[in-house]
């Protein structure tokens, strides 16, 4: 099947003109005849754009393995956001997909063209999916075989982040609210990389007190009784980072409850930026994650496989945005 580079071979132009020519591009400024003999060879070499591709639809298999259940999605909307946009765009693609069950056949696995992981398997899951599949996106999560592609936050500069925005507001006396993934890998339980940059960050300041962390699971019930925890304890700091939205919002009602007050009292800092966020008094400030820009290159990374047969692994790192609300004050 011809492609955009042979033609533009046999043209003696970019890749980038054809591209343009053949879809009617009218900003592009080259002559008449060029556009013809584009047009031209396109048409000698039998070649079929994008649109008409799509028209013949090729059917593809996907599966979509997830981590968390859907009680867990809906307390947590992360995963929930991240799976639900994958799936849209597989429905408009009229690519095939259902989700692999925790009991599913690893021989199923061969049928199949390709699986988009979202969040980690144990090590024994990945040793039998990679020897079942080779096209495999893991989303959210960067296994240590190289083999495999991945779309991951770049959990550390986030944090970074925000501790910078609190220390430059005077803050000092910072805690970190998160959680621990209950799935063991190889006998060690994951640690968040939240917690990691935080404790790295901290100890690197100098201002690191293990007495204002907690760590629980990632819901809003888990965010109340580690912050009600803290401030039980009669000592508590006056800024908290959260690792995700759910837990700020379970964080606030432990606070209300205590008599204290957002921002005066203690500041809070979320992460992921659900579209609650926003609308909780006061409005929280938090890292906003691009849960579809990610849903969209974990998709992209496998149809790159799927289609093109790419065989070298790719890692997608994406930044997040510190989207500032009222829930932080200067002290």
């Amino acid at each position: 099947m011809a492609t955009i580079k042979d033609i533009a071979e046999r043209a003696g132009v970019s890749i980038a003109t054809v591209s343009r020519v053949l879809n009617y591009d009218d900003t592009l400024n080259v002559t008449d005849n060029t556009k013809k003999k584009v047009f031209e060879i396109a048409q000698e070499l039998e070649y079929i754009n994008n649109k008409t591709r799509k028209s013949k639809v090729q059917t593809y298999k996907i599966g979509i393995k997830r981590e968390y259940s859907d009680k867990e999605e809906m307390e947590d909307t992360y995963y929930f956001l991240i799976r639900n946009t994958i799936e849209k765009i597989f429905l408009e693609e009229r690519i095939d997909f259902f989700n692999i069950g925790n009991e599913e056949d690893y021989d199923r696995l061969k049928s199949l063209d390709g699986i988009i992981v979202i969040g980690s398997l144990n090590a024994n899951d990945i040793d039998n999916y990679k020897l079942r599949n080779k096209n495999i996106v893991f989303v959210d999560y960067a296994p240590e075989d190289d083999e495999f592609d991945c779309v991951i936050v770049d959990l550390a500069k986030a944090v970074k982040k925000a501790l910078e925005y609190l220390i430059n507001l005077g803050h000092k006396n910072i805690g970190f609210i998160g959680g621990r993934d209950q799935k063991e890998q190889g006998n060690i339980e994951l640690i968040d990389n939240r917690e990691k940059a935080f404790y790295d960050y901290m100890r690197l300041k100098g201002i690191l007190n293990e007495e204002y962390i907690r760590l629980g699971n990632f819901t809003p019930a888990s965010g109340y009784k580690l912050t009600k925890d803290i401030l039980d304890s009669g000592k508590y700091p006056t800024a908290f980072i959260m690792a995700n939205d759910s837990m700020a919002i379970g964080a606030y009602k432990a606070i209300q409850e205590k008599g204290l007050r957002i921002p005066e009292d203690i500041s809070i800092i979320g992460f992921n930026d659900i579209s609650t966020a926003q609308y909780i008094v006061p409005a929280l400030t938090t890292l906003r994650v691009h849960t579809e820009f990610i849903s969209e290159s974990a998709v992209n990374l496998l149809m790159e496989r799927v289609k093109d047969g790419r065989k070298i692994s790719k890692k997608v790192i994406v930044p997040t945005k510190l989207v500032i609300r009222e829930s932080c004050r200067m002290i």
